[in-house]
């Protein structure tokens, strides 16, 4: 009854989403007009920004194998995307092909648990980073200069408030309890959150434990994985020709990424357009720019892993058969 359940709830989210998903396939016709030298430094973004996650998901498993690691993490991309289930989908698969390529299926585990938490750390780091610049009301410029500044300069900043994270107990602290003060008093509970502060600083400790002693290189591995994507979606805009502000763009990158974590449908199909046309909207990109950049990033991010998860699945049975 579950995957019953499940297929339908996915079949009912696809349908209630499939407008929102017309209307950004409907512009490909733009992608002829697109400035095709930041068209393709989009596709370099994110395989930068993919192979920063196989180095981090090497520091986390502890292994020097790059083939094994990348093709397990291409391959339970893939299946994620495709199968109802999201990122547990995804995880199962790949620490299923690990197994076979010799990693302990509880290393594995652990180490695709600690990775994936630095990672949405990373993430929900943005907003926090976009608050200066919206005061500052920065612009940004169409020239490829501009827009690599604005990424690294988001890099480093993850990287310094992740370290700060890792290696002292104030900043998660201080974020626990807010959110335990903001959860408790917007909502109802029979029993009040308690211990979130707490409970922060133990998978703080659980993700340095698993990461050792190259931690730092997975935190600059985490923060490029998160900054090489958001550069991606920079460049989306600057090849339709958009010059929103780059703070109202990060938080509609941080807002796109937490409904990809909507398990309904594969990898946040639906969700993601219409989320992102419509935050980039408010950030004041016009109508059809939006749809087209999303349509343009979509198809790098999210459609062209998938056969390539395919062809690297095939490549590691053939090693590992």
């Amino acid at each position: 009854m579950r995957p019953a359940a499940l297929l339908l709830v996915t079949a009912i989210s696809l349908y209630l989403l499939l407008p929102s998903l017309l209307s950004v396939f409907s512009s490909w016709h733009s992608l002829a007009s697109l400035d095709w030298v930041f068209a393709i430094l989009v596709l370099v973004c994110e395989i930068a920004s993919s192979v920063c996650l196989w180095e981090l998901d090497r520091i986390a498993l502890r292994t020097r194998s790059w083939f094994a690691v990348a093709c397990a993490q291409l391959a339970g991309n893939s299946v994620g995307r495709i199968v109802p289930g999201g990122g547990a989908t995804a995880t199962a698969f790949s620490v299923g092909m690990l197994r076979r390529a010799g990693v302990d299926t509880g290393e594995a585990a652990a180490a695709f648990t600690a990775s994936s938490g630095l990672q949405l750390g990373t993430t929900l780091t943005l907003p926090v980073l976009a608050l200066p610049a919206i005061v500052g009301g920065a612009t940004v410029n169409r020239s490829l200069a501009e827009a690599a500044y604005g990424g690294i300069v988001v890099l480093l900043l993850l990287i310094a408030v992740a370290t700060a994270a890792l290696t002292t107990d104030l900043p998660l602290t201080s974020v626990g309890r807010a959110v335990q003060w903001l959860l408790n008093k917007t909502a109802r509970r029979h029993r009040p959150v308690s211990n979130l502060p707490q409970e922060l600083l133990a998978d703080r400790d659980f993700i340095l434990k698993t990461l050792g002693h190259r931690w730092k290189a997975a935190v600059v591995a985490a923060a490029g994985n998160t900054g090489f994507d958001y550069l991606a979606l920079l460049c989306a805009l600057s090849a339709v020709g958009a010059s929103p502000r780059p703070s109202l763009v990060l938080l509609a990158y941080v807002a796109a990424e937490v409904l990809a974590l909507i398990p309904f449908t594969p990898g946040g199909l639906g969700f993601v357009e219409a989320g992102l046309v419509g935050t980039l909207t408010l950030a004041g990109v016009p109508g059809p720019d939006a749809l087209t950049a999303t349509l343009l990033y979509r198809l790098v991010a999210f459609w062209l892993p998938i056969p390539a998860g395919g062809v690297a699945y095939l490549l590691f049975r053939r090693r590992y058969s």
